[in-house]
């Protein structure tokens, strides 16, 4: 049985990212492709290591958090550790959003207001 393996830019182009991306990832440790010669030969685990960066990134998490859940990845369990830590980064991610939904909510009635002031201050000084 051969071992699936993907070159940079299949990867790029299958998951839709840059080569620049991919080679970041890879300095910060998160990927480890083999080398032959200046070639990098990414494997099957390196592509969901880069699914599960992407998919991070798109709900909000850190680069610090999305390295934890791929730490945490076990590919021989049943991963409930990380699925259990998932779900409550999502949980804290879920709460921070909410609590910015009310600090924008509370930023648009103060912009109300300034501009209610500005409006009658401008009327006042036409008048």
């Amino acid at each position: 049985m051969t071992r699936q393996t993907y070159s940079i830019s299949d990867l790029s182009r299958e998951l839709d990212i840059t080569t620049r991306a991919i080679r970041f990832y890879e300095e910060q440790g998160m990927l480890t492709p083999e080398r032959r010669g200046l070639e990098r030969i990414y494997t099957a685990r390196d592509k969901v290591t880069l699914k599960l960066i992407l998919r991070g990134k798109r709900i909000g998490f850190s680069l610090a958090e999305c390295r934890e859940l791929i730490e945490l990845y076990d590919p021989t369990g049943d991963n409930k550790k990380q699925l259990t830590h998932m779900l409550g980064k999502i949980t804290e991610r879920r709460a921070m959003l909410e609590q910015q939904l009310l600090d924008i909510e509370q930023m648009k009635l103060e912009l109300d207001t300034a501009e209610e002031r500005c409006t009658q201050a401008l009327a006042r000084a036409q008048a």
